[in-house]
Formats: C-alpha cells, sequence, structure tokens
C-alpha cells in the first residue's frame, strides 16, 4: 500500500468533502474499492425513488441535484463540479434516494457502494467518526439553506445564493457555473421572471457583472434590500 495516496479514481480526494477528515492510509482502504464509470451530457444518473446503495465522486464534469414534483415543478438542490460529491446518504440507510442527479455536461464519476464501504468500516470504526463530521457539516448547510427559502424574500435568496456559490478570485467573488435564470429560480423556489428583474437590477447597478460563458462577477458588497 503506497504511503501517499492522492486520487481516488483519478481525482484528487483531499478535495472531496466526504473525505477531508482522512489521511493517506485512510483514503487508500476506500480508494481501492472505487469504480470509475462515464456519462453523457443529459444523463440521468441517480433517480428520486431509486432503490440504491453506491455514492459518487464527480472527477470530472458537473451534475445537478435536484427534486421534482408530480406536475413537474423542480427545485434544485445543488449543482456540483470535479471534487465534489453526491448520494453520501446510501452508504448510511437502506432508504429510496431523496433526490434526482442528471449530468449537465460529460461526466465521469467514482462509484463507491455501500457493502465495500461498510467492510472497511468494520475493520476500521475509526473511519466513521471521520466520515460523519463531514455529514454533519453538510447537514447544517442544507437546513440554512431551508431557514433562507423560509424567511427571506425572494432578493434576499437570490443574493444569498448567488455569495454561496461564488469563490474569491483577486479581491472579487466569481460564479464560474453557467447558470440560466430559470437554475437560479429553481433553487429559490421563485419564478423565473422575478430572477431576471432582480439580476437585470444588479447588473444595471454594477453589483454584478455577466461575462462571457454566463460567469458572473460579483465586485463588491450586494445591496441589502431590494
Amino acid at each position: 500500500m503506497p504511503a501517499i495516496l492522492p486520487f481516488l479514481g483519478g481525482i484528487r480526494t483531499m478535495d472531496v468533502g466526504l473525505f477531508a477528515e482522512l489521511t493517506a492510509h485512510d483514503l487508500a482502504l476506500i480508494a481501492k474499492h472505487g469504480a470509475k464509470r462515464s456519462y453523457l451530457k443529459g444523463t440521468i444518473v441517480l433517480s428520486e425513488g431509486d432503490e440504491s446503495d453506491c455514492f459518487y465522486v464527480i472527477n470530472e464534469g458537473r451534475v445537478k441535484v435536484y427534486a421534482s414534483d408530480d406536475q413537474g415543478k423542480e427545485v434544485i438542490l445543488s449543482l456540483e463540479g470535479a471534487g465534489e460529491y453526491f448520494g453520501e446518504l446510501a452508504l448510511i440507510d437502506q432508504n429510496p434516494r431523496s433526490a434526482s442527479v442528471v449530468t449537465l455536461e460529460d461526466t465521469c464519476l467514482t462509484v463507491v457502494c455501500r457493502a465495500e464501504v461498510e467492510k472497511c468500516l468494520s475493520e476500521y470504526p475509526q473511519l466513521a467518526f471521520k466520515m460523519m463530521r463531514p455529514l454533519v457539516r453538510r447537514i447544517r448547510f442544507l437546513t440554512r439553506n431551508v431557514k433562507n427559502l423560509a424567511l427571506l424574500d425572494v432578493y434576499g435568496r437570490v443574493a444569498r445564493t448567488l455569495l454561496n456559490l461564488a469563490h474569491e478570485e483577486n479581491g472579487i467573488g466569481v460564479i464560474e457555473q453557467r447558470l440560466t435564470h430559470q437554475d437560479i429560480a429553481n433553487m429559490v423556489g421563485a419564478s423565473r421572471e422575478m430572477v431576471s428583474r432582480i439580476m437585470k437590477d444588479l447588473a444595471v447597478g454594477g453589483y454584478i457583472k455577466i461575462g462571457k460563458n454566463r460567469v458572473i462577477e460579483i465586485p463588491g458588497k450586494l445591496p441589502l434590500g431590494y
């Protein structure tokens, strides 16, 4: 077994939240059980209600995690890219999938199923606690999102979503994910028309800039209200 294992199925495992607290030795125990799979753009990887016991790490590409009702109304739970993961609840319970996942571009995933992870955890139970802490952080993040949906107005939800998606480059916030106004509307639970109006006003006011390939830049602080 190598002393350092920087990759899991071709991606940097240290960038994957679920593995954030695992050592190189810990990672080696899990990585050897992963299998790589490739999916074309627009492929449904998981469907809400599916029976499945694997979780997925994104090597390359992007996916959308969403839930929908019988009428086809959709809410986007998250957009995940390379170095991120989804489906981790399957490692803990045996319930049907609570959300669907579709690829937004050609995507390569590493798949690890529960039976293999359980073997590792039975032999090395200390791994369970190291994996639980990042899951708890994700639950807290989702709890904050629910609070925002319930307590903030539409502008507040749009502003909070933009800030959550942005990362800092040269002192400004940048959102590289190619988001449509409908994508943002599905994230915040509002109409596309309302989101388009807010985004236009933010752009006219100089609070955001829309660049090539729909890259969004946030030069400074967003206004407190709309």
